[in-house]
C-alpha cells in the first residue's frame, strides 16, 4: 500500500503560481511513477502530468505544457507540481496517483483524496 497526501491548494488569481505537494508514505516510493490527473465539476478526470520513478522521462497534457512543472525527490518521497501563469479553466480539485505510470488514470494504483485549485478572472 502506498498513502498518497497531497497540499498546496487554495484560490490564486489568473497569472499566479501553485506549487502542489504530494507526500508518499508506505511502499518504496522510488518504485513508482507518479502523476498529477485533475477534475473540473461535471467533467471526466483529466491526465495533468507524469513523472517515472527517476525523474528521467515527464511528460504533460498539451493544455499546461510550458505553464506546470513535475518533479520529484525521492528523499523526501515527495512528488510537486509547480503551476505557474494559472488560468481559470486550471480550475480542479487536483490528484497525486503512485502507478506504472501513462496518461490513463486506470493505470495508476494509489490516490490521493484531493486538493482543490481555484483560479479567478
Amino acid at each position: 500500500q502506498v498513502q498518497l497526501v497531497e497540499s498546496g491548494g487554495g484560490l490564486v488569481q489568473a497569472g499566479g503560481s501553485l506549487r502542489l505537494s504530494c507526500a508518499a508514505s508506505g511502499r518504496t516510493f522510488s518504485n513508482y511513477a507518479m502523476g498529477w490527473f485533475r477534475q473540473a465539476p461535471g467533467k471526466e478526470r483529466e491526465f495533468v502530468a507524469r513523472i517515472n520513478w527517476s525523474g528521467g522521462s515527464i511528460y504533460y497534457a498539451d493544455s499546461v505544457k510550458g505553464r506546470f512543472t513535475i518533479s520529484r525527490d525521492n528523499t523526501k518521497n515527495t512528488v510537486y507540481l509547480q503551476m505557474n501563469s494559472l488560468k481559470p479553466e486550471d480550475t480542479a480539485v487536483y490528484y497525486c496517483a503512485a502507478g506504472a505510470g501513462s496518461r490513463r488514470y486506470q493505470s495508476y494504483a494509489y490516490w490521493g483524496q484531493g486538493t482543490q485549485v481555484t483560479v479567478s478572472s
